[in-house]
């Protein structure tokens, strides 16, 4: 990795999906995988940027101010990196990701997150059609079940649909070793 042209963006690891409302998870691990990656980019000085699902209703897990809306432990913003609020799924629509990106030279995005079939599927989606060299990492990132389906049937249905398309599919291991 050369300096800041590859961005780590971390989509809505926010206490709000450890909640017990939601069910089980694909990817129990999740944001233990997402925070080896984290700390690995930190070391090389990589462009992160976290993403942090809003919402203006009292009511909702993800309204700000709210226990739930802050990040994860694993994956805590520290000074200098980027927090880019969203309202939508996509990370793209309504934001300054695309130009927080093209501003820091970033060609290539690797992505992990919550959840795999929304969010993630949609800020993947948007990042390959703008041309940007996209992976996802399979087991930093983790989905929820919609009935009748299991979650991980929905997480590998949504990452079989990415595939080659969209991005490349790998693990944290693959990953890291992708840049040793």
């Amino acid at each position: 990795m050369s300096g800041k042209k590859v961005a780590f963006v971390l989509v809505d690891f926010q206490k709000a999906f450890e909640e017990p409302s939601w069910g089980e998870f694909s990817t129990p691990k999740a944001a233990e995988h997402a925070g080896e990656i984290l700390h690995w980019i930190r070391e090389q000085e990589g462009l992160i940027i976290h993403i942090q699902h809003t919402r203006t209703d009292p009511t909702s897990l993800f309204y700000k101010g709210s226990q739930t809306h802050s990040f994860m432990e694993q994956v805590l913003p520290v000074e200098n990196e980027i927090i880019i609020q969203k309202d939508v799924n996509s990370a793209f629509i309504g934001t300054n990701l695309e130009s927080v990106l093209k501003e820091h030279g970033a060609s290539e995005v690797i992505i992990a997150g919550f959840t795999t079939q929304h969010c993630v599927s949609t800020t993947v989606r948007m990042s390959g059609n703008l041309g940007f060299k996209t992976t996802l990492v399979s087991d930093a990132t983790s989905a929820a079940a919609i009935a009748p389906f299991d979650a991980q049937t929905i997480h590998d249905v949504t990452l079989a649909t990415l595939r080659d398309e969209f991005a490349d599919i790998v693990t944290t291991e693959e990953l890291l070793q992708r840049y040793q």
